[in-house]
């Protein structure tokens, strides 16, 4: 029966073997590694290698552009960083870009070049995304024994605002302040001017005044947070007020803390400081050096904005959090992380219900396409869990363009999906899933048009076999109301035929209207896979 297949994936079992496992982290400033030992029985992760490089993808040319020197550069350190993870047996290396790629004009086509050169495929994720798995680096890191917490990220480009007490995140902002993203903006004295000092104060004030706004709201009655940091630039000032209250950084730095006086004294200090004097401070890098002052005056404007008394340093953040979003994924996650495991059902049927997408009807349509997805894998195509769970994703939200308008309501699924903030998934994820619900219906996917041309080879693949798969599960159901109870597939390989035997829930129903909807929607599937659809309903043979 078709109701036994599960909505989403079912993770595989990892055993008891220690797994390796190897995440990238393309910063606006920096490219970051971790290479990580899992031990599957605790589950937990041991730290076994790390690198960075300070790339600079935030420095654009022209109208936003990725320079080709930087691209080039960016492109030298990951094939470093795959050699790390090679030889630390790494049998995965997964990688994610945040705003710097996901802002410019040529991003794609960078992430393009990468995957052909590198056979390396980026995750190119949103800015709520990237603050979700910032949360879930932190929660692997600290306890938060239930309490609220508010975690800050500050990258170059954007900076990550969170609000969560070890359940389901409460707030999950990214806004477009960054250390590196203002000092280019913004700083073009040395040292700064009052004047610029004046107005990058005031205008990192202004963008922080709606995030930080938003997360406040969400503070209960009595409740006090507690401010964590995470990333380069909290570390940096972490270090420099060690040595100078300490006279040493302390090892590891997580769990250090420092109070807003205390920042607003190093702020001033470091605005008077000319870029070779900031060179001299303890642990201070050139890249660093340049881009401090605007970072230290997001942290002073956001915890001033959220009445923080202190910070408190966590080490992990992004990249981790990709390791723990892998576990999860796969499973392995069974304790105050376990919330997180279904973020990818639950945040598509929230989508799906913020839309009006009749919930019962799209739900047989994927437990159809799932169907028909594992009667096939490994006979007409080769995709596995993850492009699976992409494909209940899509049979649950194809229909959602209807909310708009129902002519070209293919087109408008298209727009709401890929604009619509689904959690748990990367850009490219999102950016498959939303054209699955395009080509549910009228033309197959082409070339020429854009959004799929846009995809990498692998991508354009899955959502042509898939599609196909998509378009039989609605047939299926072309009268919405389940009419058909079973099915059983098999291949012909002397024929060339694809062979589908229906069986009605009633006995009585000549499914005529699925029938013809198979009929109607066979295309795709007969040129996708080179095969004829012989659909035989009861006793009778209907060729389709």
């Amino acid at each position: 029966m078709v109701t036994s297949v599960p909505l989403v994936r079912i993770p595989t079992p990892l055993g008891n073997k220690d797994r390796i496992l190897a995440a990238i982290d393309m910063g606006t400033n920096s490219l970051h590694l971790v290479v990580v030992k899992i031990d599957p029985r605790l589950p937990a992760f041991t730290i076994i290698d790390r690198d960075k490089e300070t790339v600079r993808l935030g420095d654009c040319g022209t109208k936003g552009n990725l320079k080709p020197e930087v691209m080039d550069r960016a492109i030298a350190t990951l094939e470093r960083f795959q050699k790390i993870a090679k030889s630390a047996n790494a049998e995965q290396t997964i990688t994610v870009a945040t705003s710097a790629v996901r802002e410019a004009p040529n991003g794609k086509e960078f992430l393009n070049r990468i995957a052909d050169e590198l056979n390396l495929y980026v995750n190119l994720i949103s800015g709520q995304e990237e603050a979700r798995r910032i949360y879930l680096g932190v929660l692997s890191a600290m306890e938060f024994n239930n309490q609220p917490h508010i975690i800050i990220d500050i990258g170059g480009g954007s900076t990550e605002l969170i609000l969560g007490d070890s359940n389901t995140p409460r707030t999950l902002s990214s806004t477009k302040v960054g250390a590196v993203r203002l000092t280019k903006e913004f700083v073009t004295t040395d040292p700064i001017s009052k004047s610029e000092f004046a107005y990058l104060q005031a205008y990192t004030r202004g963008l922080l005044e709606r995030p930080t706004e938003e997360l406040l709201a969400n503070i209960k009655q009595g409740e006090k947070p507690r401010l964590v940091g995470t990333a380069g630039t909290i570390e940096a000032l972490a270090t420099i007020h060690a040595y100078e209250k300490l006279g040493s950084v302390p090892t590891p730095l997580g769990g250090y803390q420092f109070s807003f006086a205390e920042l607003e004294e190093l702020v001033n200090k470091l605005r008077k400081l000319s870029l070779s004097e900031r060179l001299e401070l303890p642990g201070m890098s050139e890249k660093r050096a340049e881009i401090i002052l605007a970072g230290a005056l997001v942290l002073q404007e956001a915890m001033r904005l959220l009445e923080m008394e202190s910070v408190t340093i966590c080490e992990r953040s992004l990249r981790e959090g990709v390791i723990l979003d892998w576990m999860l994924n796969h499973g392995l996650i069974e304790d105050r992380l376990r919330f997180q495991s279904s973020i990818r059902q639950r945040n598509t049927l929230k989508i799906a219900q913020k839309y009006q997408v009749n919930l019962e009807y799209s739900e047989r349509v994927a437990c159809w396409a799932l169907y028909l997805f594992d009667q096939t894998q490994g006979v007409l195509h080769q995709w596995g869990c993850d492009e699976r769970e992409l494909l209940w994703s899509a049979g649950i939200l194809h229909n959602c363009g209807l909310y708009i308008s129902h002519s070209e309501h293919h087109k408008h699924s298209y727009y709401l999906i890929r604009n619509g903030e689904l959690l748990g998934y990367s850009e490219i994820e999102i950016e498959v899933i939303a054209n699955l619900a395009r080509y549910h219906r009228k033309s197959l996917p082409k070339k020429k048009h854009e959004h799929y041309q846009n995809l990498p080879k692998k991508y354009q693949q899955v959502v042509s076999e898939l599609s196909a798969l998509l378009r039989l599960a609605i047939a299926l159901d072309r009268r919405q109301k389940g009419a058909i109870a079973s099915i059983t597939c098999w291949l012909n390989k002397n024929q060339k035929e694809f062979h589908i035997w229906l069986r009605p829930a009633d006995p009585e129903d000549d499914c005529a209207l699925e029938l013809w909807s198979l009929e109607y929607k066979k295309q795709a599937f007969e040129e996708e896979f080179g095969l004829k659809l012989i659909v035989k309903l009861e006793t009778a043979i209907v060729s389709v």
